[in-house]
């Protein structure tokens, strides 16, 4: 049984990273103050790392109690670390799992931990609940490991109708397959976002009459590094004159610890004009974005955030290829020319006509609450599966 009447049900969120936890806490929220659900945690990977800021402590001053602790990230970003890193995982999610025994699993996107999190709860029986299916990233693993944990997953809440369309086409039933919005969305108009100053308090900066927030995680299936294409956008930023720069360090992927020295390096050069964070957290993150000209990068959080705040995305390389974007995304080459290009359309008037009607596509309202509720209510005596032939059409479906 999934779920069964009158009993209350053990939701067991999987949380391995700090963007990740930002995206899932209104759903936590939700099923946290639902007298019929009991919340279990379980954290992992970077947030239980010193080089990624502890980031475990920030679940816990928000008010949860994080069950399972499971170390599994080994120092090392080679792609040899990381797979063995994956092996650990599933030992220890196995145990942590074996001593909850949760009815259902929640697990959010595409990166190595989570793919670890679904295998050990597919092959314990536990049904998955799966955020994010069908969504494309064609520069980095993330796209294998997404697609991976969709067919492992049995409940599944997608983004957009395309992507809900792409779990369906990969054999997943259509009455287990849910569009929802993206929960990031939840956090800019529910959360009390900081005023102008405080940010500046909190930045140790203030702000300048350009400001940019940059984020640039590796591309790990690129044959042009990671390292090449980052000292790339640091050529184009030097000709930017007076712009604050704010730098948010990369994950633990692979060539993640290069990109996070280039920035401490870059920053130790250019201290008036830059500052560096290895966490900012989601609040911090997003009050700043509400002042920024654009988001830089290839952050997901430039596609799907971004455009709530009506500014500009330049979204770098390959890494977001295939997600759909809003007309504020400036896709540029990871080459300092093409880089500098889009900076000059972002500053451009015509772009800032753009920006003042833009609409978000990842905006849906409520996700939270619409998740919670298929979570509370939706019952099936078993979990088996069958594929689910496309052999009809989606349309209106």
């Amino acid at each position: 049984m999934l779920i069964g009447d009158n009993i209350m049900k053990k939701i067991c969120v999987f949380t391995g990273t700090r963007a990740e936890y930002g995206l899932l806490k209104p759903l936590m929220d939700e099923i946290k103050k639902d007298k019929d659900l009991e919340l279990q945690i379980i954290a992992s990977g970077m947030h239980l790392s010193p080089e990624f800021g502890l980031t475990y402590k920030e679940i816990e001053k928000d008010g949860f109690t994080i069950n399972e602790k499971v170390e599994m990230l080994l120092s090392s970003d080679t792609p040899v670390g990381i797979s063995k890193s994956i092996g650990l995982g599933v030992i220890g999610y196995t145990d942590a799992l074996e001593r909850l025994k949760p009815d259902i699993t929640v697990v959010l996107g595409d990166r190595f931990e989570a793919l670890s999190f679904a295998v050990a709860s597919f092959t314990l029986k536990i049904p998955i609940m799966h955020l994010y299916g069908g969504e494309v990233t064609v520069g980095v693993l993330d796209e294998g490991y997404r697609h991976a944990i969709t067919k492992l997953s049995y409940l599944h809440f997608t983004s957009t109708d395309e992507y809900r369309k792409r779990v369906i086409q990969l054999g997943e039933e259509p009455e287990r397959v849910f569009n929802v919005g993206a929960l990031g969305i939840d956090n800019i108009k529910k959360l009390k976002l900081f005023s102008r100053e405080k940010v500046e308090e909190k930045l140790g900066k203030k702000l300048k009459k350009r400001n940019l927030l940059i984020t640039f995680h590796p591309v790990t299936l690129e044959k042009w590094g990671s390292e090449k294409q980052f000292k790339e956008l640091l050529k184009a930023l030097d000709e930017l004159g007076d712009t604050l720069l704010i730098f948010t360090k990369a994950n633990a992927d692979t060539e993640g610890r290069k990109i996070n020295y280039l920035i401490d390096e870059y920053v130790s050069k250019n201290k008036e004009k830059t500052v560096a964070f290895t966490n900012m957290g989601q609040l911090l993150y997003l009050s700043t974005m509400q002042f920024v000209d654009a988001v830089v990068g290839n952050s997901s959080s430039g596609i799907i955030e971004a455009p709530s705040f009506k500014i500009g995305t330049i979204n770098i390389g390959d890494r977001q290829k295939g997600r759909i974007k809003a007309r504020s995304v400036i896709d540029c080459k990871p080459k300092y020319e093409d880089i500098k290009k889009a900076f000059d359309e972002l500053f451009s008037k015509k772009f800032m006509n753009v920006l003042k009607k833009i609409e978000n596509p990842y905006d849906k309202g409520d996700s939270a609450l619409r998740i919670k509720k298929v979570l509370k209510y939706f019952f099936r005596k078993d979990i088996k599966k069958k594929f689910f032939d496309l052999n009809y059409s989606l349309a209106g479906k």
